[in-house]
């Protein structure tokens, strides 16, 4: 499953509206795409989501409590390139290192949760 995570521009959004599955085209290959659509005001929690799908749409029953999940992270390196004053470039930076833990923000569960990332320059 490959999963894609949206924040709508309205507080909250119904349980009924919350995922919707795309097969992506070949209805066998195993591999879906579901979107789950958060309000602006919530906070994500992935594993409550994927347990409103239908096991019809999914290709049977999904297995939460034994799923992996996997999340991807950039971080940002200070580049040799003018693209912008050093000063903001260090600012940039250092409130890229402020923010949330993405497993942690998303509900998901640390022992099964693999974080990928790459780096890009500034």
């Amino acid at each position: 499953m490959i999963l894609s995570i949206e924040t709508e521009t309205v507080p909250r959004v119904p349980d009924g509206q919350r995922v919707t599955v795309d097969n992506l085209g070949y209805v066998e290959d195993g591999i879906i795409h579901v979107t789950a659509r958060f309000g602006y005001m919530e906070t994500p929690d992935v594993p409550a989501a994927l347990a409103l799908l239908d096991p019809s749409d999914t290709e049977g029953r999904l297995q939460l409590d034994e799923a992996s999940y996997f999340l991807s992270k950039i971080e940002l390196q200070r580049g040799k390139a003018p693209t912008m004053a050093p000063w903001r470039k260090r600012l940039f930076i250092a409130t890229s290192h402020i923010t949330a833990d993405a497993a942690e923000y998303f509900g998901l569960p640390r022992d099964r949760t693999v974080i990928m990332g790459s780096q890009i320059e500034v």
